[in-house]
């Protein structure tokens, strides 16, 4: 982390704030037991990644004066979404890169007494947690260990492409969500279509392609015998949990599988209550917690 004081900001996602409160709880919480000091910083605004297939200068834009905001306030930024951290990310790496598209965006910038140098680095939060905490460290302050449970994770496009800028691994395939997982006691578990598209984007574009790729992984999970889900991604979630449900009513699908977002899969193994993690937010009701035995010896 870059400043003195050890603090990150919290970029807090327009989906999580308004239609997914459990992500935004459980990471908090999260973030407070296992110690990482952040600050919110009101002036932040959307990240941009709306505007990007609109207008890619409006994008800049938006995504340059939260960078640039951080920046003045000398610190790093820390995202829960994939989708800001992609956007964030690609915002950094343009800015960096591009002396003329800096000037351009320093010059729009400048009207709010802001400017950007290219500086700042967005996280995201597994990253962090994995970086910062550590797999054995995360390990010692495990109180609940799961016995027995399978865990199918799905890091999410904007967490893993394009490589290059995002950064998140140098080799495929990544290693970092699932080694958190096992930190943990879980098992995750290799299955197809891991890394492919979760359907989201298509959604309100094509819903039935949308639930076609949504139902293809969640079949796939099962069929790899998973227990559950687990989501880096608030989008990812409402795909794999409330469109979920929408498949299960409309279509042949008669099993179901649950879905915890990573901080929820972390929190419940840290000794969180279930209900300050949010799972009661989430809609396909997770059995995560019967799979959850002491540690005899916490650290």
């Amino acid at each position: 982390m870059r400043d003195e004081i050890g603090k990150i900001a919290l970029f807090r996602c327009c989906m999580t704030s308004m239609g997914l409160r459990q992500y935004e709880v459980a990471s908090d919480t999260v973030l407070q037991v296992l110690g990482l000091r952040t600050m919110d910083l009101r002036e932040f605004g959307c990240c941009g990644y709306p505007l990007r297939n609109l207008s890619f200068k409006a994008y800049l834009v938006s995504a340059a004066r939260n960078l640039a905001i951080a920046e003045q306030h000398g610190t790093d930024i820390l995202t829960f979404c994939n989708c800001c951290y992609g956007s964030l990310k690609r915002a950094e790496h343009v800015i960096r890169e591009n002396e003329a598209v800096r000037a351009e965006i320093n010059a729009v910038l400048q009207k709010e007494g802001l400017s950007i140098s290219g500086t700042v680095k967005t996280r995201h939060f597994l990253e962090v947690v994995y970086n910062d905490i550590g797999v054995e460290r995360l390990k010692k302050r495990v109180t609940k260990t799961f016995r027995g449970m399978k865990v199918a994770t799905h890091y999410g496009c904007h967490l893993l492409r394009p490589r290059d800028i995002l950064g998140l691994y140098s080799a495929f395939p990544p290693v970092q969500f699932d080694a958190l997982v096992e930190a943990t006691g879980a098992q995750s578990i290799p299955w197809m279509s891991k890394y492919e598209c979760c359907g989201s984007p298509l959604l309100g574009v094509n819903d039935e392609l949308s639930m076609d790729l949504t139902e293809k992984k969640l079949k796939n999970a099962a069929a790899a015998g998973a227990d559950c889900l687990s989501v880096t991604c608030p989008y990812c979630l409402m795909q794999f949990d409330r469109m979920q449900k929408v498949i299960l009513e409309q279509r042949d699908v008669h099993s179901k599988i649950p879905c915890l977002l990573f901080p929820q899969l972390i929190g419940l193994s840290l000794g969180v209550d279930p209900e300050a993690l949010g799972l009661d937010r989430n809609v396909i009701p997770s059995e995560a917690e019967n799979y959850l035995s002491d540690v005899a010896c916490a650290g």
